[in-house]
C-alpha cells in the first residue's frame, strides 16, 4: 500500500517526531509506514487521517496487485 504520509507531513511543516506524537505512535513507526515497510492498523490510519484533516482514502493507496 502506498501513503502520502510524507508529501503532506512535509506540506504541514510537521517532523516526523511531532506527527508521531500527535498519533501516538514512535518516529520509526512514521519512517517505516513513509518507506512504505508498515501498513498501519485501521486505528492508526484514522489518527493519521485526523491529524492531516483529510480523508483515509485521500492518504493511503490500495493496490490489488500488491496482495
Amino acid at each position: 500500500m502506498e501513503n502520502r504520509i510524507r508529501e503532506l507531513r512535509e506540506e504541514f511543516r510537521m517532523t516526523q517526531q511531532e506527527l508521531a506524537k500527535k498519533v501516538g505512535v514512535s518516529r520509526q513507526t512514521i519512517i517505516s509506514l513513509e518507506n512504505g515497510r508498515y501498513n498501519p492498523s485501521i486505528n492508526l490510519a484514522f489518527k493519521v487521517s485526523k491529524a492531516f484533516d483529510k480523508l483515509i482514502e485521500d492518504i493511503f493507496i490500495y493496490n490489488e496487485e500488491e496482495d
